[in-house]
């Protein structure tokens, strides 16, 4: 095979992705060895028929991994051999939900056989977050976190920046003192207001909009906030309400229910008054899932892309290229509005 055909022009993965790949077999088949030299870029520029930017890019890359290690004038030497050992990531979670459970299912499938993933649950604890971290500093590559505590404005920032910047990912929320650091996250007080825009010609068939929001379960206070600008703007009256009570269901009236367990309550009593969704009282529900889709035939949900934050969490782990990304919002409707 010649040199240029180890590269693949045709392939969705990128050239200077393959370079790194090709270097790490190389290593791996023990065609370089630990601290070894390897060809300089312009030589693999040269045999492999590809820019210099494309190889640096690739070099640059390597180095990050800990597989290369670069000495000023000299070059690029292999500094570790088992360089397909997995990646470990603590993946730190305030709470199983389905939704959490998605995130981390796409993680597993996006990361494959470079990494393993270690759940860690916090409980909305302070305390429980901090021993979490504190016992496992040095036992993880990437610490990917989703900071949701019992207190709004506690200080759990001093906690993650005892782990060194380069291992800490950010997921669901931008902390104002973490601006540092890369971040998958929602905007949830935009989120629900674009959102329920969206869904505008199907609630305006109903007099009047209610929240269901249960303070005790730690959802972010940014949603009521959103929800009473979005129902400002379009003169709805609304209610913001802790719980669910049927003698208060009205017909011809709409419910955004944050909580899956309120959900199911709204369901069960809406058929003890023998009123149908979308037609005598609509519900739209927070964060979808294949359930959503087929329950009651189809309940209308406001959601981001649980599959999109794990993939790209794990496309930060997997390719060093660390960023501040904000994940789509949408609003899906069926037939329960």
């Amino acid at each position: 095979m010649e040199p240029s055909e180890r590269i693949n022009p045709d392939s969705d993965v990128p050239k200077y992705k393959q370079v790194v790949e090709l270097i790490i077999r190389d290593i791996e088949s023990g065609i370089f060895k630990q601290g070894q030299r390897v060809p300089s870029i312009n030589e693999t520029s040269e045999e492999l028929l590809l820019s210099r930017d494309t190889v640096e890019k690739a070099y640059v890359c390597l180095r990050k991994m800990g597989v290369l290690q670069s000495v000023r004038g000299k070059g690029y030497y292999v500094n570790q051999t088992n360089a397909y050992r997995k990646i470990r990531v603590a993946l730190i979670f305030n709470k199983l939900s389905n939704y959490k459970r998605s995130i981390y299912y796409s993680m597993v499938h996006s990361l494959g056989t470079k990494a393993s993933i270690d759940v860690f649950i916090y409980n909305h604890e302070l305390a429980e977050f901090e021993k979490i971290i504190n016992n496992n500093l040095n036992n993880f590559d990437f610490f990917v976190i989703l900071p949701h505590f019992r207190v709004e404005n506690v200080d759990y920032g001093s906690i993650i920046k005892r782990i060194p910047a380069g291992k800490v990912i950010i997921a669901d929320r931008f902390p104002e003192d973490l601006k540092q650091y890369p971040v998958v996250y929602q905007e949830f007080e935009n989120d629900i207001q674009s959102a329920l825009t969206s869904g505008l010609p199907l609630l305006k068939k109903y007099h009047r909009l209610h929240l269901i929001f249960p303070p005790d379960q730690f959802y972010s206070r940014r949603i009521p906030r959103g929800f009473q600008i979005f129902c400002q703007i379009n003169h709805f009256e609304h209610t913001i309400q802790d719980n669910l009570e049927e003698s208060a269901l009205k017909i011809n009236e709409a419910y955004i229910v944050v909580s899956d367990d309120d959900l199911y309550s709204f369901i069960k009593m809406v058929r003890q008054k023998g009123w149908k969704l979308g037609r005598d009282i609509g519900v739209v529900a927070y964060n979808d899932n294949p359930v959503k889709e087929i329950l009651e035939d189809g309940i209308t949900t406001i959601s981001t892309n649980h599959d999109e934050i794990g993939r790209l969490i794990a496309q930060m782990i997997l390719t060093r290229e660390f960023r501040q990304i904000r994940t789509p919002f949408s609003f899906v409707g069926r037939k329960s509005l």
